[in-house]
């Protein structure tokens, strides 16, 4: 009912996103005050000098790994470029458009359209929908007939994360994994009342969350993906599924509940984001946002997660008392991990990793050092959050056999979690406007400060176990640098360069907030930044790194954008990054949240070395109100998550906001899409 909605308001929301998406989201993150309230020091208030940041970006050497194929999304389009970018689209089919390599085609402007759009000689489709069934007895979808049980068999809502895998010994097929990030009870459910939601919706709502494994086969001739229903490695993990925690915080006095006395067994998983996939053949999901599901908070730790100090949007505590603090202080504990899971074990259990730390993860993607330990990188997508990484103590195994893969799932249980401290190196030019400074770059040091080994702390005044469960405390009180939201982090299998999506931070610059600095260098950050990291002689266990900022995001006119030296007339135009994936060419994709230029969202190539370093091009847009997400880029296809779509402002199941996919008077459903070139070529060569 929409006189009902209270988040409803004219107030604009920061990042172009929809009041309803801030609201069930996030918790209207942005309206709330931030919680980080410490008085870290910032990037640029201290310059390190004892090493040259030019001569570590030198040592970054390219690390020649090779690249996964793969497969790439797209949709039928039109429109003409948003700058001159090559030849026309012939016969249907791509002209040799200029660009670097994996980047030539025509790009698609920046448009409003209520459809996936992508470049011409490009073709797409739905490779599946929330609701369509993946489990052996699931019914197919009725809108007007859910029910909880239908929905644990059926692929679940608003997807993100998206992983593609191998399937040895079935040919033409792969393994795909998606988050299910929350769920939108006013786009799911006919006169639904936020107030009084039933039972049976609340139950739909947990079983619509969590994540999916659905084995995909390919169409010969095209990039179409088609799920195999039924397969024997098809699951769904929900809100009610059993999780064990791992590492060193499992059987914390601190992660105990009155119906888990052991500290080790959780129901669900929340919120899952962003994610990676490790060499090891396994996926990690990133708990983002738990704070919204955990009403009552009253403590200084609940305040620092932003948990609610009265009921939730959710109205989950009204069913099931864990939702609620006040009766059951640590479970929020129990979630804002990193989640292993085996898509090749549908009778695992999935584990949630207390090594990795506890904040709100947006994804997690691991390395190998040189000896073979994992190192993963993380962000803590909040405005003034902080960047992290774990560095393995434990070596991989090669092989399939039993004993390495048992081995391998216990590699992000021992190690080294640190946090990031950056120093810029042109302190005196940073003046919140986004100039240059003189030296012609944002760069500069930085430190990964530990935080805690296994048992061991190396935060004065607190235990190992309350480093873990309290990331961000702990990251405070060693004085990290803020960040304007850190989101997805992503290594390049190429160079071995960490590349960090910062997506935005309005309240960087006002009044009792942090001011520019050079990481951050706009106050009143709408359109955000990626960062580029280069590890002390390209070694990910190494406590010292030198890094610059190699987009800042906007209009190519606006002169505060930079986009890595590459000619800003022969860019497109991006605005809020979010999830960031490597082609096999080493160019960077980046898909778009909460787009603050007047489009829609979008998914972009941009070249991160050679004479093209810097030249970005938009790939697709997706629907209106929607969120691209996923990425997964491979040779052939582009496997896009089209996340909410149809969420705008006012919009219900009765007054919709966009008719994607299935047209007038049929429900908005987030769904994955595949798009390939129509010539069967690979994707921009």
């Amino acid at each position: 009912m929409r006189d009902q909605l209270p988040l409803l308001s004219a107030t604009p929301h920061p990042g172009g996103r929809s009041a309803l998406t801030c609201r069930y989201r996030c918790g209207d993150a942005c309206f709330q005050e931030v919680p980080n309230a410490s008085a870290n020091e910032y990037a640029g208030d201290i310059i390190a000098g004892a090493l040259s940041r030019r001569s570590m970006m030198r040592a970054a050497a390219v690390v020649t790994v090779a690249a996964a194929t793969g497969t790439a999304v797209a949709g039928p389009g039109g429109g003409a470029p948003a700058y001159a970018a090559g030849p026309a689209v012939r016969d249907g089919r791509p002209g040799r458009a200029d660009g670097a390599r994996g980047l030539r085609f025509t790009p698609v402007p920046p448009n409003g359209t209520d459809a996936v759009t992508v470049p011409g000689g490009h073709d797409q489709a739905i490779v599946i929908r929330w609701g369509d069934p993946i489990l052996r007895g699931a019914p197919a979808f009725d809108p007007e007939r859910q029910t909880a049980a239908a929905q644990a068999g059926q692929f679940g809502y608003n997807n993100d994360f998206l992983s593609l895998l191998p399937l040895p010994g079935e040919r033409g097929r792969q393994i795909m994994v998606a988050n299910h990030e929350y769920t939108s009870e006013w786009l799911m459910f006919r006169g639904y009342d936020p107030e009084n939601p039933t039972r049976e919706q609340v139950e739909i709502g947990w079983a619509g969350h969590g994540l999916s494994v659905v084995v995909v086969e390919e169409e010969r001739g095209t990039g179409r993906l088609t799920p195999v229903t039924r397969h024997r490695l098809n699951r769904r993990l929900t809100a009610t599924s059993p999780f064990e925690l791992t590492g060193p915080a499992a059987g914390s006095p601190l992660l105990t509940t009155s119906a888990d006395p052991t500290g080790a067994r959780v129901l669900g998983t929340f919120n899952n984001c962003a994610g990676g996939t490790t060499p090891w053949g396994t996926t990690l999901h990133g708990e983002e946002n738990i704070n919204n599901y955990f009403a009552n908070g009253s403590r200084a730790t609940d305040r620092r997660y932003g948990l609610a100090t009265g009921a939730t949007e959710r109205k989950w505590e009204r069913f099931d008392q864990r939702f609620d603090v006040a009766r059951e202080p640590n479970e929020a504990h129990r979630h804002g991990w990193v989640v292993e899971l085996d898509p090749y074990d549908p009778d695992s259990t999935p584990r949630k990793r207390t090594a990795l730390g506890r904040f709100k993860h947006e994804g997690a993607q691991p390395r190998l050092t040189d000896d073979g330990r994992p190192v993963v990188y993380m962000g803590d997508d909040e405005r003034f959050e902080y960047f992290y990484k774990f560095v393995s103590s434990k070596r991989m195994r090669r092989g399939t056999s039993r004993a390495a893969r048992e081995h391998n799932l216990t590699l992000l249980d021992e190690g080294t979690l640190y946090v990031a401290r950056l120093t810029g190196d042109s302190p005196q030019d940073i003046d919140g406007s986004g100039a240059l400074p003189g030296d012609g770059e944002f760069d500069g040091l930085g430190v990964w400060i530990p935080l805690a080994t296994g048992s061991v702390s190396h935060v004065p005044g607190m235990t190992a176990e309350e480093v873990y469960v309290f990331t961000r405390l702990a990251a405070d009180k060693v004085g990290a640098t803020k960040m304007d939201r850190p989101e997805d982090v992503e290594p390049s299998p190429r160079t071995g360069r960490v590349y960090v999506a910062l997506t935005n931070n309005t309240d960087r610059g006002k009044a009792g907030k942090p001011g520019a600095d050079e990481a951050n260098p706009r106050n009143l950050n709408k359109h955000g930044q990626i960062l580029e990291l280069a590890e002390h002689r390209n070694d990910p266990a190494r406590e010292r790194f030198a890094w610059r900022l190699f987009l800042v995001a906007g209009d190519p006119n606006d002169p505060s954008t930079y986009f890595a030296g590459f000619p800003k007339d022969r860019v497109s135009p991006i605005s809020c990054p979010d999830n960031v994936a490597f082609d096999a060419h080493g160019n960077l994709w980046i898909s778009t949240d909460g787009n603050k230029l007047g489009s829609n969202d979008g998914l972009f190539g941009v070249a991160t070395h050679g004479e093209r370093r810097g030249e970005l091009k938009q790939f697709l847009t997706v629907p209106v109100g929607a969120e691209t997400c996923g990425p997964v880029i491979q040779d052939r296809r582009v496997l896009v998550a089209v996340q909410h779509p149809g969420e705008t402002d006012f919009a219900t199941v009765e007054n919709p906001g966009s008719t994607w996919p299935d047209g007038p008077g049929r429900l908005v459903r987030p769904a994955v899409v595949a798009v390939w070139r129509t010539d069967g070529r690979n994707i921009g060569v």
